[in-house]
């Protein structure tokens, strides 16, 4: 079954494959830089998203050395609205590392790749594959939905992850890998969607057991995350010239390093002014809603410091606080 699986995928990809920016048909990217931004661009991050920043990032930052040399915060500004902050500081150290560890070429072995900040498994076998074609076999969330489907595997994903993983290396075109992993990811993006596959398109579809089934949306069964609500306050505070009050996370997680306003569960300040205002962002667990507050001061939290409003482009925010400015666009400007 591999052989023709793969050859039926492959001839499909060759006629349909998506074209991406980082994307090199026919094997290995001649550039490794390119697939290293990406992969950590694309970490649990849409196509659609990653499309709207990568030139930008690429144009700014067009090869190893010039971001290993560039400061973090920078980056951060350029990866800004992206999420997931911490990948842009893993991208960051791995090309320092890649400079001065390996003189600035990439690594092919896979302790070598491991030794790279933000590279898990999947990242490495990813890497591995799409730079230099090695025989690995990359297992995102589309491939486990196309293995689960594909040999109508109904058992919740935590359950059946060491099949769906053997299934996916015993299918790997190991002689095309990079090929095949852009393809089989094609087929879960563009085919064998989450909901209302196109099994009438599908170029494997004879090899599928789920395909004249009525369950094949609910494969594979995942658990629901829970999601707690947070609702708070945040305080667009200004001194007398007009600066506003941003402060730098220190904080250790997603969005350490960044720049924000002051915020918090309960209220900081009783004598600021309550806008009708407000912000709301979703989190992997969490769904936030902020309360827009105003307030003039002259004193400077220990922790925070005025700014220009014009400047304020400057800084790398969270796409929560850049909600917060663009909310607040009238109270920052007046």
């Amino acid at each position: 079954m591999s052989k023709t699986f793969s050859k039926a995928l492959l001839d499909w990809y060759a006629r349909f494959g998506r074209d991406l920016p980082w994307r090199f048909k026919g094997g290995a990217h001649p550039n490794p830089y390119i697939v290293l931004v990406s992969e950590l661009m694309l970490q649990q991050t849409t196509v659609k998203t990653v499309l709207s920043y990568f030139d930008k990032f690429i144009k700014r930052f067009p090869d190893v050395q010039s971001l290993a040399s560039a400061p973090l915060e920078e980056v951060y500004l350029y990866w800004q609205g992206l999420g997931y902050y911490t990948r842009a500081k893993s991208l960051h150290q791995s090309a320092q590392i890649i400079v001065s560890d390996f003189n600035g070429v990439f690594p092919s072995k896979k302790e070598d790749v491991l030794r790279l900040k933000g590279f898990g498994a999947y990242t490495v076998s990813s890497f591995l594959a799409f730079a230099f074609n090695a025989p690995q076999t990359v297992v995102d969330g589309n491939v486990i939905r196309i293995m689960a489907r594909l040999y109508h595997l109904t058992d919740p994903v935590d359950e059946i992850m060491q099949d769906v993983i053997q299934k996916a290396q015993n299918l790997t075109d190991t002689q095309n890998a990079a090929d095949y992993a852009s393809a089989i990811m094609d087929l879960g993006a563009t085919i064998c969607t989450k909901k209302n596959p196109l099994c009438n398109q599908c170029p494997v579809s004879d090899f599928c057991l789920s395909k004249n089934l009525d369950d094949k949306e609910q494969i594979p069964l995942k658990k629901k995350i829970l999601k707690k609500d947070f609702n708070g306050y945040v305080y667009v505070i200004k001194n007398k010239k007009g600066e506003i009050l941003i402060r730098k996370r220190t904080e250790k997680g997603l969005l350490s390093g960044l720049y924000e306003f002051l915020w918090s569960e309960n209220k900081l300040f009783n004598n600021a002014f309550e806008t009708d205002l407000y912000v709301s962002h979703v989190f992997t667990h969490i769904n936030m809603k902020l309360k827009i507050c105003t307030l003039t001061t002259q004193k400077t939290p220990s922790d925070g410091f005025f700014v220009k409003p014009e400047d304020l482009k400057k800084y790398a925010f969270s796409t929560l606080m850049q909600k917060v400015i663009k909310k607040s666009e009238f109270f920052i400007c007046t």
